[in-house]
């Protein structure tokens, strides 16, 4: 499989360092572009073809992710669009551009919306696809396998698109907001921070697992440190005491709001 990746910021970056770090895909077969040379220099060492011409990035690949800024996308589809052809799958990163929409501009209906979110640097994404409705189960099957190589990956409604930004993308933010002030309150309490980073985020690491793994509902494993009388309960009710559930829903149901408009 040949791709090019259109854009090498930080999500375009951080789908190439998974790629190569998966090793599925040679280097040789990653096209990633960018008008920055500098920006592009430590990806052409490692034997990826960098280049600044999108259009020409675009010819002879199966794969075309577009990676830049919604404000930027329209005029990327144009610049590839002579580049274009019947097997090329169009893949767009960028969050609240409906696919309706970029189909318009592209000419044809064989598109798709995917939301990773960084951790696909480290193979572990959570990336939610939307399809257009002219694409078919092979071409559906090839982008799948595809984001497999940098994590999970689950088809949903293009409806849900908006959603899913927020709760996957957007979310390891407010993950990582959590892991920052519990960090801080570990150096309160004694440690030092990078000793209590390691051992709050092996933590969260092992909580996820647990739940994705056992498939129960949070309270469920939640319950099972819970004793009476315990210091985990004196905690957890400290926390909404100060309205850590309402802070997390609010903060959550803002950021979508700004997607809707």
């Amino acid at each position: 499989m040949k791709i090019a990746v259109i854009g090498s910021g930080n999500i375009g970056s951080a789908l190439v360092f998974g790629l190569l770090n998966e090793g599925s895909i040679a280097p040789c077969d990653i096209r990633l572009t960018d008008i920055s040379p500098e920006a592009l220099a430590p990806f052409t060492a490692k034997g990826v073809r960098t280049m600044q011409n999108n259009a020409e990035a675009t010819k002879g690949v199966d794969l075309a992710v577009i990676c830049v800024k919604p404000s930027q996308i329209y005029d990327v589809i144009k610049e590839i669009s002579p580049s274009l052809t019947d097997n090329l799958l169009i893949i767009s990163l960028a969050a609240g551009i409906p696919l309706d929409q970029l189909s318009q501009v592209a000419g044809r209906k064989v598109l798709f919306r995917a939301i990773p979110n960084t951790a696909m640097a480290v193979c572990k994404s959570m990336t939610c696809i939307a399809a257009s409705s002219d694409v078919n189960q092979v071409q559906l099957n090839i982008v799948l396998n595809f984001f497999s190589y940098v994590g999970k990956v689950m088809v949903i409604d293009e409806s849900l698109m908006n959603a899913a930004t927020v709760i996957a993308s957007c979310g390891t933010a407010f993950a990582l907001r959590y892991l920052r002030a519990a960090m801080t309150a570990g150096v309160e309490i004694g440690f030092r921070p990078a000793l209590a980073k390691e051992i709050i985020a092996q933590t969260m690491l092992g909580a996820t697992v647990l739940v994705s793994e056992s498939g129960n509902h949070p309270e469920v494993e939640i319950d099972k440190v819970t004793t009476p009388n315990g210091i985990t309960i004196r905690g957890l009710s400290e926390m909404e005491h100060a309205g850590f559930s309402s802070a997390v829903m609010q903060g959550i149901l803002a950021a979508y709001g700004v997607l809707k408009g």
